[in-house]
């Protein structure tokens, strides 16, 4: 599973979806994902991220198609940043 970055049709904010692995369990299987959420001031400078928060799979599915519905789109560009 790899990791996705959202954008909103105003580039001012985005969401970071990686896979959140439990490194207290002794089984590697990846259930659950890391949302991040932050703002962009300037498109050239690091996103200021705001915090984060651990969702299962299913939510982070459910949060990942509202947020294209509602016209957020795929990006790249802040990748080497995190």
């Amino acid at each position: 599973m790899e990791k996705f970055t959202l954008i909103n049709k105003d580039r001012s904010r985005i969401k970071v979806f990686e896979p959140f692995e439990d490194l207290s369990k002794p089984s590697s299987s990846i259930d659950a994902m890391m949302v991040s959420y932050g703002c962009v001031y300037k498109r050239s400078s690091k996103p200021v991220m705001k915090g984060s928060r651990v969702e299962t799979l299913e939510s982070a599915r459910e949060e990942y198609k509202k947020l294209l519905a509602e016209g957020w789109k795929k990006t790249s560009i802040f990748n080497s940043y995190f």
